[in-house]
C-alpha cells in the first residue's frame, strides 16, 4: 500500500491542505470577531438569529480545523479577543452599522465562503479534508439561502440591473 492509502486521517496533509486549514481557522476567528460586533449593531431579531448561527458555525470551524492542524504538528493562528457586548442605543447613530448593511455584508461573506469551500474540496486529496469542506459548503449554502430570503423579505436586497426583455424585442 502507498503513502496515500488506508485511513485518510493517517495520511500526511499536503501543503495546500495545510494552508487552507490554517486560513480557514484564521478567517473563522476573524468572522467571530466581526459577528460579535454585528450583534452589537443589529436591531432586527431575524438578523440576530442568523448572526448567532453564523457565529456558531465559525466557532465549529475553528474547533475542527485547529484540531486537525494540531494533530499534524501545525500551530493554528491565534484567537482574537472576545468583543464586549454593548447596547445598541449606546452606539452613536452615525457610528452604527445599519441592519441592511449587515445583511449585505453577511451575504457577501457567505458567498465568498462557498467559493472557498469549493476550492478546498477540489484541492484536497485526503477524503476527510474534502468531506469537511463539503460539510461546511452545505451549511453555508443553507445559511446563504436564509440570508437571501431575509434580505428580500425585509426590502434590504439591492439587485443589480435586471434584464427584462421589452414587448418590442419579443415580437422580433
Amino acid at each position: 500500500m502507498g503513502i496515500l492509502s488506508g485511513n485518510p486521517k493517517e495520511q500526511p496533509l499536503h501543503y495546500g491542505e495545510v494552508y487552507t486549514l490554517w486560513m480557514t481557522s484564521w478567517a473563522a476567528k476573524g468572522a467571530v470577531s466581526c459577528y460579535q460586533l454585528y450583534l452589537n449593531h443589529a436591531g432586527d431579531e431575524d438578523l440576530k438569529k442568523i448572526i448567532h448561527d453564523l457565529l456558531d458555525q465559525s466557532k465549529l470551524e475553528i474547533k475542527e480545523t485547529d484540531a486537525i492542524l494540531l494533530e499534524n504538528g501545525i500551530a493554528p493562528p491565534p484567537t482574537m479577543p472576545e468583543r464586549p457586548s454593548v447596547e445598541l442605543d449606546d452606539i452613536p447613530i452615525g457610528a452604527r452599522f445599519t441592519d441592511p448593511e449587515i445583511g449585505a455584508k453577511i451575504a457577501v461573506e457567505t458567498s465568498a465562503s462557498l467559493a472557498a469551500c469549493s476550492a478546498a474540496m477540489g484541492q484536497s486529496i485526503r477524503e476527510d479534508i474534502g468531506a469537511l469542506y463539503g460539510k461546511y459548503h452545505v451549511t453555508m449554502t443553507a445559511l446563504g439561502l436564509r440570508i437571501l430570503e431575509m434580505n428580500k423579505n425585509k426590502g434590504w436586497l439591492l439587485p443589480p440591473p435586471l434584464h427584462v426583455q421589452g414587448s418590442e424585442d419579443a415580437s422580433k
